[in-house]
Formats: structure tokens, sequence, C-alpha cells
């Protein structure tokens, strides 16, 4: 994990793990790709990485978190050129089909704007190595214990978290 958020030859990019008391994850896929991804993106300079996170996830899923509920995963090391720093938030189980991608970018060959993400759903967590990129699947299964992440997000805050 690397303490610093901006290199020259490293990106950063922010995310948040969202999943459910059903123990399933919200993955967005990705428009015109086979796979699935989180809803993350790029830091903007002066932003912190959980406002990049929080940022992205309304864009990308129309889902506001507050930072304040979101649990600091770290920083993991993903591309060549590119970090990821995630959080995890714990959501109801929101029906995929109201959630909405507002990020757009020009399909190659013509000129229309198509969003990022084109269709959401929520998949238990063994499923992430058929639905995500060898690198994602690798960060979600062998980088964390999403069902540790889970049980944490779940149990009632400590008195110690409280004072936090």
């Amino acid at each position: 994990m690397s303490a610093h958020l901006f290199s020259r030859s490293r990106r950063l990019s922010c995310g948040i793990v969202v999943l459910s008391a059903s123990r399933e994850l919200l993955l967005c896929h990705v428009t015109g790709q086979r796979h699935w991804d989180l809803p993350k993106g790029g830091i903007n300079e002066g932003e912190t990485p959980v406002q990049a996170a929080v940022r992205e996830t309304v864009e990308e899923t129309g889902l506001a978190f507050a930072a304040e509920a979101l649990l600091d995963l770290g920083q993991f090391a993903y591309t060549g050129k590119k970090d990821l720093h995630l959080f995890a938030a714990l959501s109801a189980r929101v029906d995929p089909v109201a959630l909405c991608c507002e990020s757009t970018f020009i399909e190659r060959g013509s000129s229309r704007r198509l969003p990022e993400m084109d269709g959401f759903g929520w998949f238990t967590l063994d499923r992430l190595h058929e639905l995500c990129t060898p690198r994602m699947a690798a960060v979600l299964t062998a980088g964390l214990d999403l069902g540790r992440v889970l049980d944490e997000l779940m149990a009632p805050p400590s008195p110690a978290r409280l004072a936090a």
C-alpha cells in the first residue's frame, strides 16, 4: 500500500465496494465490454480519495453515500500505471433498474455519447472471477476478504469506533 496520492507514473482510481446484507456485491456493466466493474474512477486534483469515491459512485450509479458511512479498505496496486483506493459501504439491495450512469464517453468512430456503465446487478461473491477482469477479481478476492469486510460493516458500532 502506498502512502502517496499522486506520482508522475501512477494514477489513482477511487471507488466503493457496495455490499448488501444478503452477501452480494453491486457491480456495474462496462459499456461495450464483457466485464463488470465497481463504481470507480480517477481522483481530481484537490480531492481526497473518499471524496473521489463518493463522486464517482454518484456519477456511475446515482447512489450517494456519506463519507462517514464508508469503511476505508486502503490502496491496492492495480495495473502498471494505476492504483486503486477502495472503500466499502453497506447498502439496501437497491433495484438495479433504478440505477443510472450519468458519466459518458464518445463512442469510437461516431459522435454518440454513451454511458460508461450500461447495466447494474447484485452478484454473490463467488461469481467475481467470471464477471470482473482478472485484475479486479484478484483485488476483490486475494487482496480483500469481502466476507470479513461485510461482517465489519454490519457489526454494531463499538464505543471506540463511535469516539473516533
